[in-house]
Formats: C-alpha cells, structure tokens, sequence
C-alpha cells in the first residue's frame, strides 16, 4: 500500500495469457493492498504503474532486452522478475539492467504482496533461492491441467518455439540430459510420439506466445 493509503498498482508482464490469469487471481484475495492492470486487458485501467512485474515463463532468452526495457518505461516506476530460475547469472544480469526485485514463484501470495510493498518503498528485495517444491498456490501456466508441472510446461514452450535441446539447456541452466528426462515426461503426459507431434500439441493448447505484449512497453498500441 501507497503512502496514501492506496493500493500498489501493478502490471504483470508475460507472452502468454493463462499465466497472467494466474498470478491475478492469486493476488486478488489482497486487492485492497495491490491492484493489478493487466496489460493489453480489455478494461479502462491507467499505464502507468507503480510497478511491473515481469513473469519469465519461457523466455529466458528475452529476460535481458524485455528487462531493460520495462526499466526504460515511463510507465513503469519499479520493475521485479518473477521467476523459478535462480541461476546467478540471470539474478546478475536482471540487477544490471536496473531490475527492483527478483522474486520466486514459490512465495505464498501474502510474502509475494508484503515483497511488492518493500519494492515500493524503495528496497531491492532478491528471493531465496527455491528448492524446487509444488508451486505457489494459485498460478496457472498452459499445460496445467494436463498434468505438466511448471518445468515441463516450460521445456515444452521452448520447444513450441522451435529451440533444440542443446538450446534449452542453455536457457533453464540444466543440463543436456535432465532436459531429456524432462522432454520423456511430457512426451508420455501428452501422448506425443515425435517432436512434431509435441510442438503441434504445445500449438494447439496455448503454448505460443504473444511477442507483441511488450510492444505496449515500447510506445506501440
């Protein structure tokens, strides 16, 4: 909450809707204390925010230009990723670019909220690094409801958009064969028997982002 007594106004950022869905309805139980607008909703909200709050999901490649960007925004008074990857490359890079915060997604909303707040006043505030547990309840990300986890959901968009394993192992920080046992997994949650079959499924059920989100953030439309 604002000095003034108002609530934080928040904008979250991400390529793919379900995930915005998500961390929204996860807020939503402290509206009185975080407002959230989510950008290029079809509602009469104000741009400019006191805060955006970068959500990662799958492109990880992107983290170091869409970051520098919402900084530069005027839109945009504070910036905070919020993540699951905690390597200390990409928490270095993201601070570089001027990022406020780095936050896990594992935070219970109410530490995820009083986080925003203290990014608010004034304070850097960078998570604990997480050990890989269930997700914070409340987030959404497409696959979900076909038993992906959060880590599978995200090999799968990356390969949705075309990179090869050697290429996502380098994005996640993981190495080539854990990225193997994770593609096995979806490829049996998914009933897919090639890797064309898993990308046309990734197609078919929402795992192609919307590259044009953070031209909002860029003075586009």
């Amino acid at each position: 909450m604002t000095s003034s007594g108002k609530p934080i106004t928040v904008a979250l950022v991400d390529d793919y809707d379900v995930v915005l869905i998500g961390v929204a309805h996860m807020l939503d139980p402290y509206r009185d204390r975080v407002v959230v607008a989510e950008i290029d909703a079809n509602q009469d909200i104000d741009d400019t925010v006191d805060i955006a709050l970068y959500d990662s999901f799958a492109q990880p490649e992107s983290d170091h230009d869409e970051i520098a960007v919402l900084v530069d925004s005027p839109r945009a008074h504070r910036v905070v990723v919020y993540t699951w990857n905690f390597h200390p490359d990409l928490i270095a890079s993201a601070q570089r670019q001027g990022a406020h915060g780095y936050l896990s997604k594992t935070l219970p909303a109410r530490d995820l909220v009083a986080a925003l707040e203290a990014v608010h006043s004034g304070d850097t505030v960078v998570s604990d690094a997480p050990v890989r547990a269930r997700s914070a309840i409340g987030l959404d990300w497409p696959g979900r409801r076909e038993g992906l986890t959060d880590r599978e959901a995200e090999i799968l968009a990356l390969i949705t958009q075309g990179k090869s394993n050697a290429e996502v192992a380098a994005l996640t920080y993981l190495s080539p064969n854990t990225v193997k046992s994770y593609i096995r997994s979806v490829y049996r949650k998914i009933e897919a028997g090639s890797r064309t079959q898993a990308v046309l499924w990734g197609v078919a059920h929402g795992f192609s982002p919307d590259h044009h989100r953070i031209d909002h953030w860029r003075g586009g439309p």
